[in-house]
């Protein structure tokens, strides 16, 4: 793929990834030189609509809810036809100096209870300003070398009560109310966070509601899934069970939100790095 050598006035520094229908780069700004991250979307086909959709949901969003641990939202940038078309649009973001949990997973448990409950801080933010993030998974969550953690991708976020038109959401961590196309709360954050937690633990993904690929009348049985403990001995079963906890079918027994969450990752915290210093002494 040919680099491009400016979109928008800006000027590319290099390719960083893609995204959903978009492409993602290292850029500077025309003026400062100050180097920002920017997505950058064309229109082709109608799919592609979506994906300038999605990208201008990211920087409403991004404009309601700023906190250190979400990834900060700049400028969005459109260019449109004679006819006001969207024929492209970028959304010129933070850069962010990590890995994604999808391309490394943590060394520790004690580091992968760190990540989550910084995680955890930052939905809690967004909560609190009103919004779902509805598509938590671990190439979502950004680590940087200190440990540092950055949530990004706000495309998919809206209204906490919001009921979808369509499925929207990744299969493998996906809420089954998400799959039902019903009104996303809090406690949906909760099921992706927990979905995701279970494979940073494991390493496998567990099954959802979507990838059951079943009928109307599909439904999971939370007792029959393998818990974290079980496939790896080294998760604490506390642990282990609060994060069966998180992936309960019904939202309702999940936990009730990801303050929740976040305080009960910080009494777990002190449990992991318990079990962890009487293993190192040993």
């Amino acid at each position: 793929m040919a680099l491009p050598k400016e979109i928008f006035g800006y000027t590319v520094v290099r390719f960083l990834g893609e995204g959903a229908g978009s492409n993602i780069y290292a850029v500077t700004h025309p003026k400062n030189r100050q180097i920002y991250a920017m997505k950058h979307v064309v229109r082709g086909d109608d799919r592609s609509v979506r994906f300038i959709e999605q990208l201008d949901n990211e920087y409403e969003v991004g404009q309601q809810v700023r906190h250190p641990l979400l990834r900060g939202v700049v400028e969005r940038l459109v260019s449109r036809s004679v006819l006001l078309r969207v024929n492209e649009a970028a959304l010129v973001m933070e850069l962010v100096d990590g890995r994604s949990l999808g391309d490394e997973r943590p060394a520790s448990i004690g580091q992968t209870v760190s990540i989550f409950e910084q995680t955890a801080s930052a939905l809690a933010a967004m909560h609190a300003a009103g919004y779902v993030h509805c598509d938590l998974k671990p190439a979502n969550i950004l680590v940087n070398g200190a440990g540092g953690v950055k949530v990004i991708d706000l495309g998919q976020a809206c209204r906490t009560g919001t009921a979808k038109a369509r499925i929207q959401g990744t299969p493998d961590y996906i809420a089954p109310e998400q799959v039902k196309c019903q009104p996303v709360m809090p406690q949906t954050d909760v099921y992706n966070f927990g979905a995701t937690l279970y494979y940073t633990l494991t390493g496998q993904k567990m099954p959802t509601l979507f990838t059951l690929k079943k009928g109307e009348n599909s439904f999971l049985v939370d007792s029959h899934l393998p818990t974290p403990t079980e496939l790896n001995p080294q998760v604490p079963a506390a642990l282990s069970k609060f994060v069966m906890e998180c992936v309960r079918t019904n939202p309702s027994k999940r936990p009730r939100d990801m303050a929740n969450v976040q305080a009960r990752l910080a009494m777990l915290k002190k449990v992991v790095e318990g079990e962890e210093s009487r293993v190192s002494v040993a």
